[in-house]
């Protein structure tokens, strides 16, 4: 499989090995069902045994193969050993999807600085870690695709998650260094980054939390398969970036050109927007250090609220308008919903 940048197509099918961080639950499981549906070959990496079978299950259950390997990817020798396990059981591997995260709920004044350290570690060093395995393998070859999974968070950050925002804007300064490199070597290896809106996964449910009340994303919601959706056309045509839903394109046209408005705005908005009514359960057992038992799947608790579909998405993908033009859908779209009476 040949690197093709800014509109080339190689289609992902039989034949095709790809790795995902993150692959047992939520949007990466998603991508290794996706795969599975396609007849690829599926590298799923993961810490948490269950979801891994899980994920191994449903990719082979759909048609393609699976080889797992539990690691953590803040352990960069870690994730190296599973890349050499991948490809000696699937062969050499085309794409490589960092996925992987974790976060913390949670005002700074209350945060901690292992705590810091471990969202950094998983959430940007564990991107840093995947792509130095997956680069130092398919450079020698001048092939591959790299695909980050990002956010509109990389762009405008909100209250209530500082580590993981920063960690997922460092993700995107590392990725525009590597890009500038690749142009440089005239390299076969390509790279795109994917910002997702908010997603339902079961994150919310597991990742550590201080919030008086229970997390949930930020409306408006996409259910996890059409991230899956558009981090595999990403891995075909690989596009620069592609933002996923008018809302990501939303937070980051807003925080170009009314940053300080988007300040205040966040300082409400952002606050309630991440909590359900229900008060958070005190004591509950959180995945930041070490994976929850349990096969999770790729949904979380929202799917009544989750859309099945983005169609700014689908404009992106069939290109049938510029990046100008699809702006101002998404705008139109949000002031059409803001118009909307309210239920």
């Amino acid at each position: 499989m040949t690197a093709v940048r800014d509109g080339g197509t190689r289609p992902i099918g039989p034949g095709t090995v790809v790795v995902i961080t993150g692959a047992s639950a939520g949007v990466g499981r998603a991508v290794a069902r996706a795969l599975g549906a396609r007849g690829a070959s599926v590298g799923l990496l993961a810490r948490g045994p269950d979801g891994l079978e899980g994920a191994r299950r449903d990719v082979e259950a759909a048609g393609g193969r699976a080889v797992t390997a539990a690691v953590d990817v803040a352990d960069a020798a870690a994730v190296d050993r599973a890349a050499d396990q991948v490809e000696a059981e699937l062969g050499p591997i085309d794409i490589w999807i960092n996925n992987a995260m974790t976060s913390v709920f949670s005002p700074v004044h209350q945060m901690t600085a292992d705590e810091y350290r471990r969202v950094t570690e998983v959430t940007y060093l564990g991107t840093v870690h995947g792509t130095l395995s997956a680069f130092r393998r398919m450079r020698g070859r001048d092939r591959g695709v790299i695909v980050q999974v990002g956010s509109a968070l990389a762009y405008r950050s909100i209250p209530l998650q500082s580590a993981y925002c920063a960690a997922k804007a460092a993700m995107r300064g590392f990725t525009e260094s590597l890009r500038s490199e690749l142009i440089h070597e005239k390299s076969g290896v390509a790279v795109t980054m994917v910002h997702l809106p908010a997603i339902n996964t079961p994150q919310f449910g597991w990742v550590r939390s201080r919030l008086p009340r229970k997390a949930q994303p930020v409306p408006p919601i996409f259910q996890p398969e059409v991230a899956a959706d558009a981090i595999l056309w990403a891995a075909e045509h690989v596009p620069r970036e592609l933002h996923v839903g008018a809302s990501t394109e939303l937070a980051i046209l807003g925080e170009k050109v009314a940053p300080g408005l988007m300040d205040r705005y966040l300082a409400g908005a952002g606050w309630d927007g991440q909590m359900q009514d229900e008060p958070e359960e005190p004591g509950r057992l959180d995945n930041l250090y070490e994976p929850l038992p349990g096969d999770r799947g790729a949904r979380g608790a929202f799917d009544s609220r989750a859309r099945p579909q983005s169609p700014y998405l689908w404009f992106a993908q069939h290109r049938f308008v510029d990046r100008g033009a699809a702006v101002a859908l998404g705008i139109a779209a949000a002031i059409w919903r803001l118009l909307l009476p309210r239920r």
